[in-house]
């Protein structure tokens, strides 16, 4: 009887991760690459940027 209550631990776990997951994503707004690219931009042009000290 002991093992049974070992092995539900894991399962209702995973049940409760999967109902976690779906109530968190239920408000994502399906949103284009815009922001990341942009900010990818950004990145590499202060990384392009010559540096007088080195």
């Amino acid at each position: 009887m002991g093992a049974l209550v070992w092995l539900l631990i894991p399962l209702v776990a995973a049940i409760g991760a999967g109902l976690w997951g779906s109530w968190a994503n239920r408000t994502r707004k399906v949103r284009g690459d815009g922001p990341e690219l942009d900010g990818y931009a950004r990145f590499r042009e202060a990384m392009e940027k010559s540096h007088s000290g080195t």
